[in-house]
């Protein structure tokens, strides 16, 4: 139940069987994010009768151990999400019996009780480490998954979907913070990086098996697929608890800065149980500003279906061509797009040309209102190729921004508090996109991407305003 889509923040809802994806999301040096492409020595060697397939995936396998680890668990969980996302809505309306108005209402409140969830489980990953809490949480995941299978009212689905989405979030920002202890800091978003990739992959993989219960169109089907996803989370809760508990050194972890205090009034002891990212402004401007260009997946999932069928004449089938576009061009571009977001300008510039792109994006499939058809199918489907390009540039600044503003330190605290931030943008985007961009042609568009222009392109203030800040720490 889930980020991707998300991501991490792309994603399916959080409430939804399937919501879990894993969006992986990050990046490292040139080096480590060319080379999930690249073949190992010897990987080319082999038979050429029957050993074509097996080479050729060889290749695509990351160098880094634990970077494989976690591609495996990636992808056993997202084939699960893939799988019970495709039928998750007729599950509901046709199999629970709830209306269209009953399910929008009861996934809004599931998606405020994700974005409440967010901050507390990464400050509990921060307490009792990454791993067990996450192991716990994705325990959880599987039964509230398997849960639905029970469900006989509307009261027991709300609650249900409350409580999955509260998990679903909460294991995406310990699962961030995870990345943090288990990879070193010139890797994290590389890594990510080629995890969100497996994402995609496992989507596709998922969505092709759930075809089969599309197709057969029974209840005991509709039962199996999220049964099926369910027990992938038991899988993926296995995995990551048989992962190597991984720690950087001590001396990787420096102290924060204390907040101000007078003698014998306890306020260090206070300021230390308070949550570190709440008190960090340039952290909580940039999670605002991920959480603005993070409307760019509402536009893609809801937004353009909606231009494409009411306001074009572009053929209903662009629908699906939208999202081939989009998942062929993540995949072959996002490692790619991580290079050089070692260094935070570097991030930080990696998100404003990511806005400037959405902005084109947004103009270019408002201008498909009118035109023929076919030119208005190439038209949208050139709008969502930009897209593709802006998200993959956001998601490499923005996963780079979230771990360097946090330093060594408090992982859980400030993922927790950025996946917030992305979780309350995949709750409010749908809405908004659909009335205050739909609702006004071209107008809403041009809106909407000054916006997204603005939001990637404050970035470079946000984090200079953070340097400042050190510096002045560093001086006191």
């Amino acid at each position: 139940m889930t980020t991707t889509s998300p991501a991490e923040t792309s994603g399916p809802d959080p409430a939804m069987p399937g919501g879990a994806a894993i969006t992986a999301t990050t990046a490292s040096t040139a080096d480590t994010a060319t080379i999930a492409t690249t073949a190992n020595p010897g990987d080319t060697a082999g038979p050429q009768a029957g050993g074509g397939l097996v080479s050729a995936v060889r290749r695509r396998l990351h160098p880094d151990p634990m970077v494989r680890r976690l591609a495996g668990i990636t992808l056993v969980n997202t084939i699960g999400s893939g799988l019970s996302l495709s039928v998750a809505v007729l599950f509901f309306t046709r199999v629970l019996g709830l209306s269209a108005a009953q399910l929008g209402l009861g996934l809004t409140a599931a998606g405020l009780c994700g974005v409440v969830a967010s901050v507390p489980a990464g400050r509990a990953a921060d307490r009792w480490g990454a791993r067990p809490v996450l192991v716990v949480l994705v325990a959880v995941q599987a039964v509230g998954t398997a849960g639905y299978t029970l469900v006989h009212s509307y009261p027991a689905f709300v609650v249900l979907a409350c409580g999955v989405a509260a998990v679903d979030r909460g294991s995406a920002a310990v699962r961030n913070a995870l990345y943090a202890e288990v990879l070193p800091p010139d890797r994290r978003v590389a890594g990510r990086a080629y995890l969100r990739v497996v994402t995609n992959v496992g989507i596709c993989l998922g969505t092709a098996v759930g075809a089969i219960a599309l197709q057969v169109d029974t209840k005991p089907a509709y039962l199996t697929a999220i049964l099926a996803d369910a027990a992938s989370f038991v899988v993926v809760a296995v995995l990551f608890h048989r992962l190597p508990a991984h720690r950087l050194p001590a001396h990787a972890h420096p102290a924060p800065v204390a907040p101000s205090a007078e003698p014998g009034d306890g306020g260090a002891r206070r300021g230390k149980r308070r949550n570190p990212a709440l008190r960090d402004g340039p952290f909580l401007v940039v999670t605002v500003l991920n959480a603005v260009l993070a409307l760019q997946f509402a536009v893609l999932e809801v937004g353009v279906p909606l231009w494409i069928v009411h306001d074009t004449e572009a053929p209903r089938i662009t629908v699906a061509g939208t999202l081939i576009v989009n998942t062929l061009l993540v995949i072959a571009l996002q490692v790619r797009a991580t290079r050089g977001t070692e260094d935070r300008a570097t991030a930080a510039r990696l998100c404003g040309r990511g806005g400037l792109l959405l902005a084109a994006s947004c103009l270019v499939v408002g201008l498909a209102h009118g035109l023929p058809a076919i030119v208005a199918a190439v038209v949208v489907l050139g709008g969502v190729a930009l897209q593709s390009l802006g998200e993959v540039f956001g998601q490499a600044g923005g996963w780079a921004l979230s771990y360097d503003l946090a330093g060594e330190r408090d992982h859980g605290a400030y993922q927790g508090v950025y996946n917030a931030g992305s979780a309350a943008s995949m709750m409010a985007g749908p809405a908004l996109v659909s009335t205050a961009v739909i609702g006004f042609g071209l107008a809403g568009w041009a809106v909407l991407g000054a916006v997204l222009a603005a939001a990637g392109l404050a970035m470079g203030p946000a984090v200079r305003w953070a340097g400042r800040r050190e510096g002045d720490a560093e001086a006191r």
